[in-house]
Protein backbone atom coordinates (compact mmCIF):
# COMPACT_ATOMS: atom_id res chain seq x y z
CA UNK A 1 0.00 0.00 0.00
CA UNK A 2 1.45 3.29 -0.72
CA UNK A 3 2.02 5.78 1.33
CA UNK A 4 0.63 8.98 0.75
CA UNK A 5 2.79 12.33 1.59
CA UNK A 6 1.55 15.16 3.03
CA UNK A 7 2.71 17.07 0.66
CA UNK A 8 0.04 15.44 -1.93
CA UNK A 9 -2.66 15.54 0.75
CA UNK A 10 -1.72 19.27 0.79
CA UNK A 11 -1.94 19.55 -3.03
CA UNK A 12 -5.00 17.46 -3.33
CA UNK A 13 -6.83 19.28 -0.40
CA UNK A 14 -6.23 22.60 -2.26
CA UNK A 15 -6.98 21.75 -5.55
CA UNK A 16 -10.64 20.33 -3.98
CA UNK A 17 -10.94 23.46 -2.41
CA UNK A 18 -10.38 25.40 -4.98
CA UNK A 19 -12.93 23.80 -7.17
CA UNK A 20 -15.35 23.67 -4.62
CA UNK A 21 -15.10 27.58 -4.74
CA UNK A 22 -15.59 27.76 -8.20
CA UNK A 23 -18.59 25.44 -8.51
CA UNK A 24 -20.17 27.53 -5.42
CA UNK A 25 -19.07 30.87 -7.16
CA UNK A 26 -20.52 29.57 -10.14
CA UNK A 27 -23.84 28.05 -8.45
CA UNK A 28 -24.65 31.31 -6.46
CA UNK A 29 -24.36 33.67 -9.65
CA UNK A 30 -26.41 31.84 -11.95
CA UNK A 31 -29.10 34.38 -13.64
CA UNK A 32 -32.56 33.63 -11.60
CA UNK A 33 -34.17 32.41 -14.52
CA UNK A 34 -31.73 29.80 -15.42
CA UNK A 35 -31.55 28.83 -11.43
CA UNK A 36 -34.96 28.64 -11.43
CA UNK A 37 -35.45 26.26 -14.16
CA UNK A 38 -32.85 24.00 -12.87
CA UNK A 39 -34.50 24.24 -9.00
CA UNK A 40 -31.55 25.27 -7.74
CA UNK A 41 -31.88 28.31 -5.46
CA UNK A 42 -28.43 30.55 -4.99
CA UNK A 43 -28.65 29.88 -1.01
CA UNK A 44 -27.95 26.24 -1.53
CA UNK A 45 -24.82 27.64 -3.49
CA UNK A 46 -22.71 25.58 -0.41
CA UNK A 47 -24.42 22.46 0.00
CA UNK A 48 -24.57 21.57 -3.76
CA UNK A 49 -20.86 22.52 -3.97
CA UNK A 50 -19.87 20.78 -1.40
CA UNK A 51 -22.16 17.41 -2.56
CA UNK A 52 -20.32 17.49 -6.02
CA UNK A 53 -16.82 17.76 -4.70
CA UNK A 54 -16.29 16.12 -1.62
CA UNK A 55 -19.68 13.38 -2.21
CA UNK A 56 -22.63 13.56 -0.22
CA UNK A 57 -21.92 13.97 3.82
CA UNK A 58 -23.13 10.74 5.66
Amino acid sequence: MKMISVYEMLKTAATNYALYRKTRDEIANLPADIALDLGIFPADADRIAREAVYGKAA
